[in-house]
């Protein structure tokens, strides 16, 4: 068998959650990986993962906001690594609050980071992919793009936003026939540090909608969405499918539901500490050295496999074997039957 080429890999939101556990995915596999974020000690630490995985590091600290320094990183990706074959789009910020008690420029910067940081990162790879006919997009996506929630007005918003660039964006690479792919991920609730650096003003800690998921289930969906380009998306998480499925049957129900039982259930019983780090304007690692890695404080009850992710990534054959059996059964239907012999009674 021919050895898989390495490729050259840009993760933004590399520094922690769900692109920390990706760059490592990526690196696991022997690809170059760029890691793009604002938290130098999580970028540091990041770099040390991938290449202890077997891939190659290149710590690029970033503010995907701007698009300037977006561009510069992957022009520097490309001249120490190469051309670019697969741009991953992870970056976000939040904040936890009921709309009307989040400031207007706290608004503007969960869109600027989470919605306009994946347009600016796609710009970037464009750029280079184009000219080329040649690379994959990944955007990280939520759950959130299809169903909003309360408390994370910001996000949701930016969520839906990403969710309408990227289709708007794929119709105009099939108007020029072009070669180069993008498609999305939809994850679930996720046990990452999001959940302690957040900005909150909600009385206790905040959390993840459950059921909760480890981010290497995420990461797993993101290195295949890379490997197998999908025109629409992936969903990750039986909670995602059920999320986008009873919004489409019955929205106003959900709206009810998540009304009277959305503010319980992003809350642990801790109070929250409004002291504690916060993300949304410069990065929260590095006091002290501290490194939030990949993972949050919900271990325990984090799912590390996802039925969904797995049926999303074989939905093609499943759907060819689900033909073969009907088509066979209608074949077995149209055949003609043996005539079977009458019984005969013996005579006394």
């Amino acid at each position: 068998m021919r050895r898989r080429r390495s490729r050259v890999v840009v993760v933004t939101g590399a520094s922690a959650g769900v692109g920390r556990a990706t760059a490592r995915a990526f690196g696991a596999r022997g690809d170059s990986v760029a890691l793009l974020a604002r938290g130098e000690t999580g970028l540091a630490a990041a770099a040390d993962e991938v290449e202890a995985a077997g891939g190659r590091a290149l710590v690029i600290p970033t503010e995907v906001a701007d698009h300037r320094e977006v561009a510069d990183a992957a022009r520097r990706v490309e001249e120490e690594f190469g051309p670019i074959d697969v741009w991953v789009n992870a970056a976000f910020a939040g904040i936890f609050a009921p709309f009307n008690q989040v400031s207007p420029d706290e608004f503007r910067r969960v869109t600027e980071v989470t919605y306009l940081g994946y347009a600016f990162g796609t710009r970037a790879a464009l750029d280079r992919m184009l000219p080329r006919n040649h690379g994959t997009i990944v955007q990280v996506g939520s759950a959130l793009a299809y169903r909003a929630i309360p408390l994370q007005s910001a996000y949701c918003g930016a969520k839906h936003a990403i969710k309408g660039f990227t289709e708007s964006l794929r119709c105009e690479l099939l108007h020029r026939r072009s070669a180069v792919r993008v498609t999305m991920v939809q994850l679930p609730g996720l046990n990452t540090p999001q959940f302690d650096w957040v900005l909150s003003r909600l009385p206790h800690r905040p959390q993840p909608v459950p059921p909760i998921y480890q981010p290497e289930v995420a990461a797993r969906a993101v290195v295949f969405a890379a490997d197998h380009p999908r025109r629409k998306e992936y969903w990750v998480g039986g909670s995602t499918a059920a999320a986008l499925l009873a919004d489409k049957v019955a929205p106003a129900l959900v709206d009810r539901y998540l009304a009277r039982t959305g503010y319980a259930s992003q809350q642990t019983a801790q109070p929250y500490d409004p002291e504690g780090p916060a993300n949304l304007w410069e990065a929260a690692d590095g006091k002290d050295g501290h490194d939030f890695g990949a993972h949050g404080r919900f271990g325990e009850r984090a799912h590390t496999r996802s039925a969904e992710a797995w049926l999303s990534r074989h939905r093609a054959a499943l759907t060819a074997a689900s033909l073969l059996v009907a088509g066979g059964a209608a074949l077995s239907s149209l055949l003609p039957r043996r005539a079977t012999a009458p019984v005969r009674r013996k005579r006394r």
